[in-house]
C-alpha cells in the first residue's frame, strides 16, 4: 500500500501569524530611508503625512485581504486570490515576479544590510574586500545568512515559527525603545521648535503636494511592505478563518504606529536637515548618537541586525510557499510540489528560492531590481483587492466568515488611491515603472511555454 502523500500541518497559532506579519514588514528601512524622503518632500509635515498615508493605505489592503483570507485559506495565499479571481495566468505573473525579483531579490537586499551592519563590529566584512575574484565579504556573510535560514525552514514550520516569534518579539522591542528613549531623552527644543514651528514647509500645497508625497512613498511603501506574506502560509495556520485576516490587522497596526512613531522622534531629536543629510542616511544611527553618545552606531547596528535576521527568516519561510502552490497548479516544478515526509516542509521550493537569492546577492543587481518593482507589487496589490468585487459577483454563496470592512467603499478607496500612486510614478519617475511592468509582462510567454510542456 503506498504511503500518503505529505500534507502541510496547521501549526501556527494567532502570535505566529502576526510574527510574520510583523517581521516579515520591519527590516532595515525604518532606520534609514526617511532620510531620502526628507530629501523629496523637504518639509516636516509632509515627512509625516508619506508614513501616515502609507499607513493608512497598507491597512486598507490589510481589510480587504482579510476576506480573500478567511475565504481561500490555503498555501499560496494573494497567488490563489488571483487565480481564482482572474484566471490562472494571473496568479503565474504574480508567482513568477514573486520568484524573479520581489521575494527573492528582498530576501536579498535585507540579507546585504545584515552584512552592511555586521561590518560596524567586524571590519573585514566589507563590499571592498574580495575575497574571490566575483565575490566580497559582505555578499559571503549575506549568502551565508540565507543558507543557513533555509536551512532553518527545511526543518519544518515550528522551527521557522520559532525564529520568527523570538527576532520579532526582540525588534519589535527595539523599536519600541527607540521610540521612548528618543522622546525621553533625546528631545531637543531646538529641533522641535525648527521643526514644528514651520511644520508643513514652505507654502507648498495642491497638486505640488501630491506629487511631492506621491513620488516620495517608494521608500515609505518598501518598508512597509511584505504584510502579505502571512497569507502565503495559511494552510499552515490554525483556525485561518480567524487568525490570518487577525494577524493582518493587528500585524499592519503595530508596525505602521511604531514607524509614525519613529519619524515623529526623528523630529524631536533632529532638525529636517540633519535627517536629509545623515551620513549614509542613517538617520536612527544619527538620533541614538544624541543621547548615547559614541556607542550609537553599536547599539543601532545590533537592532538591526537583529530586525534584519528576522526579516529575513519571514521571507524565506512564507515565500517558498507561493512556488509550492503554484507548483501543486503545475506552473513551476514539479518537485517543488513536494513536501518532506518527516518535516511536511516544502523543502525543494526553500532550496529554489534559496539558490536564486543567492544569484542575485553575486550580481549586486538586487537594488535596481527591487526600485524597479514596488509599481508591479502595488499593481498585484490593486488587482488582488479588485477580486474582492470579482468573487462577490462569480460566487456569491461561497462562505465569507470574514467581509472586508466598509466595503465596497474601503476596497474602492484603496484601488483608486493605489492608482493615483501608480499614475504618479509613471509620470515622475518612469525609471520605477516601465522596467517592473517589463519583467512582469515577460512572464506571459513563459506561462504558455509552461502549460505545453510537463517540466
Amino acid at each position: 500500500m503506498a504511503s500518503p502523500t505529505p500534507q502541510l500541518e496547521p501549526r501556527l497559532g494567532l502570535l505566529s501569524s502576526t510574527t510574520i506579519v510583523i517581521g516579515s514588514m520591519i527590516g532595515s528601512g525604518i532606520f534609514i530611508v526617511s532620510a531620502d524622503i526628507a530629501r523629496q518632500v523637504d518639509s516636516p509635515g509632509l515627512l509625516i503625512a508619506a508614513w501616515v498615508f502609507t499607513a493608512l493605505l497598507t491597512m486598507m489592503a490589510a481589510l480587504s485581504y482579510g476576506e480573500l483570507a478567511a475565504m481561500m485559506p490555503q498555501a499560496g495565499g494573494q497567488y490563489v486570490y488571483l487565480r481564482e479571481a482572474f484566471g490562472p495566468l494571473a496568479g503565474f505573473l504574480f508567482g513568477w515576479t514573486m520568484f524573479l525579483v520581489i521575494q527573492t531579490g528582498t530576501i536579498a537586499a535585507v540579507a546585504v544590510a545584515f552584512a552592511k551592519f555586521a561590518g560596524v563590529f567586524f571590519p573585514w566584512i566589507a563590499a571592498d574586500n574580495q575575497l574571490l575574484p566575483f565575490v566580497n565579504t559582505q555578499q559571503t556573510v549575506a549568502i551565508s545568512i540565507v543558507l543557513l535560514l533555509t536551512w532553518v525552514n527545511t526543518r519544518g514550520i515550528g522551527l521557522g515559527a520559532l525564529v520568527q516569534n523570538v527576532f520579532t518579539v526582540a525588534k519589535t522591542g527595539a523599536l519600541l525603545g527607540l521610540v521612548v528613549l528618543g522622546l525621553v531623552l533625546g528631545r531637543n527644543e531646538a529641533a522641535v521648535a525648527a521643526n514644528f514651528t514651520n511644520f508643513w514647509g514652505d507654502g507648498v500645497s495642491g497638486w505640488l503636494v501630491i506629487k511631492l508625497v506621491g513620488v516620495a512613498l517608494v521608500g515609505s511603501l518598501f518598508s512597509s511592505d511584505a504584510w502579505n506574506n502571512v497569507t502565503f502560509t495559511a494552510g499552515e495556520i490554525k483556525n485561518p478563518q480567524r487568525n490570518v485576516p487577525l494577524s493582518l490587522v493587528l500585524g499592519v497596526g503595530i508596525v505602521s504606529l511604531l514607524y509614525i512613531a519613529c519619524n515623529l522622534v526623528y523630529l524631536n531629536v533632529l532638525p529636517l536637515e540633519a535627517i536629509k543629510t545623515a551620513p549614509q542616511d542613517r538617520v536612527a544611527t544619527l538620533v541614538v548618537s544624541q543621547f548615547m553618545g559614541n556607542g550609537a552606531a553599536q547599539i543601532m547596528a545590533v537592532a538591526i541586525m537583529i530586525s534584519t535576521f528576522g526579516c529575513v527568516n519571514g521571507l524565506i519561510l512564507a515565500g517558498a510557499r507561493v512556488f509550492y502552490a503554484m507548483a501543486l497548479d503545475g506552473l513551476f516544478f514539479k518537485s517543488v510540489a513536494k513536501l518532506n515526509p518527516v518535516t511536511k516542509a516544502p523543502v525543494m521550493s526553500l532550496v529554489l528560492q534559496c539558490l536564486w537569492t543567492c544569484l542575485l546577492t553575486l550580481t549586486g543587481r538586487y537594488g535596481d531590481l527591487l526600485d524597479y518593482v514596488i509599481f508591479a507589487v502595488l499593481l498585484f496589490y490593486m488587482l488582488t483587492i479588485a477580486g474582492i468585487f470579482v468573487l462577490r459577483r462569480t460566487r456569491p454563496n461561497v462562505p465569507r466568515p470574514y467581509k472586508a470592512w466598509g466595503y465596497p467603499i474601503l476596497p474602492a478607496a484603496y484601488i483608486l488611491l493605489a492608482g493615483l500612486v501608480e499614475i504618479l510614478l509613471l509620470l515622475y519617475k518612469p525609471a520605477y515603472t516601465w522596467p517592473g511592468l517589463i519583467i512582469v509582462l515577460m512572464g506571459i510567454p513563459v506561462f504558455f511555454a509552461w502549460r505545453t510542456r510537463a517540466v
